[in-house]
């Protein structure tokens, strides 16, 4: 399975009160180191909810055995245990999509979205290794983890990968997550069912309404608690959504915090004194890679490129100890304050 990413979570907020007839079906379960919830209402076709709930755990579990390097027996475990370099290694369409889409997004990021940092990850102990750190890795190692890493090494072929070099290590954990949602609901839609709401681990797809009302989701403050809080409130009309976090996975050493999120470009965890994004798309899968990418670029950078690209996002920022709210223009037509 994934490991739990733990990004900042969103939940769903239903601000129109309780609705005790309500006809919406509600199917839970665990997939990907996380959970999944997924709402409906019923179609007029005889498709039974056991037969979707079953469908969909073999849907997730067939992504996860495609995708996580937590699976020794996955293709992407199997690429990236392979040695032989220019050696090209089939893959599903599914995972070349992801792939495919990871590397657009890595374009349009300056970078900042790389998949190939899986040697970073493990180095830092947040990957599929299992060993956990108390303190940084020597910078020599870190240095020596970035020569590992790079778009440029990784060769992409008809429905097939190899490496130019034999260290390369893939990690889709930062867009595989958006892409099981999409795969959900594009499933859902098939069966008829074109009012739904698929989340895993946060990353969320709502399409028609939760109902007879829209789907209100609310985008959690960056704080540790017991009882999430609500930072702000957003329907989703037909879109996706995905939120990156760094305040839940870290490690402290000396009063600094290491975060789980690794700068490609520097092999450290990032400090930019962004908490969280959140990053809206008719896609989750673009959502999810656009979320990570933009929450390793400084604000400044972030933004510039949601405008250049008319990207909504919504981003939180510490400024002299206090939360502080962004959003590009795009975002600001989907607030109903």
């Amino acid at each position: 399975m994934f490991k739990a990413h733990l990004l900042l979570a969103l939940f769903l907020f239903m601000l129109t009160g309780c609705q005790p007839q309500s006809r919406l079906v509600e199917l839970r379960g665990n997939t990907m180191g996380t959970y999944y919830v997924v709402k409906y209402l019923p179609p007029s076709t005889s498709i039974t909810q056991t037969t979707i709930q079953h469908t969909i755990i073999r849907l997730l579990a067939n992504i996860n055995h495609q995708m996580s390097t937590y699976d020794a027996f996955s293709e992407i475990s199997r690429f990236n245990a392979l040695k032989e370099i220019n050696q090209p290694i089939e893959i599903s369409e599914d995972f070349m999509n992801v792939v495919l889409e990871a590397k657009r997004i890595y374009t349009l990021t300056d970078g900042a979205l790389d998949i190939t940092i899986g040697p970073l990850v493990n180095l830092w102990g947040f990957g599929a290794d299992g060993h956990w750190l108390t303190q940084p890795p020597d910078n020599t190692l870190i240095q020596n983890r970035l020569s590992w890493t790079g778009m440029d090494k990784l060769l992409i072929h008809n429905m097939a990968l190899s490496k130019k070099i034999p260290e390369l290590s893939l990690d889709l954990s930062a867009i595989a997550k958006g892409y099981g949602v999409d795969a959900v609901g594009k499933y859902l839609e098939q069966q008829g069912i074109h009012n739904y709401l698929v989340e895993i681990g946060g990353e969320i797809r709502a399409r028609g309404k939760n109902d007879t009302v829209p789907w209100r989701i609310a985008i959690e403050k960056p704080i540790v608690s017991l009882s999430p809080q609500v930072q702000r409130v957003i329907e989703l009309n037909n879109l996706s959504m995905a939120t990156s976090g760094n305040y839940r996975h870290f490690f402290d050493y000396h009063g600094i915090r290491y975060s789980h999120t690794i700068d490609p470009k520097t092999g450290w965890p990032i400090n930019n004194n962004i908490v969280s994004m959140t990053v809206i798309d008719h896609s989750c899968m673009t959502a999810d890679g656009f979320a990570t990418g933009f929450f390793i670029m400084s604000p400044e950078q972030a933004l510039k490129r949601a405008e250049e690209l008319n990207i909504p996002i919504y981003f939180l920022v510490i400024e002299q100890g206090k939360i502080v709210e962004y959003y590009s223009s795009a975002f600001s037509l989907l607030i109903n304050d």
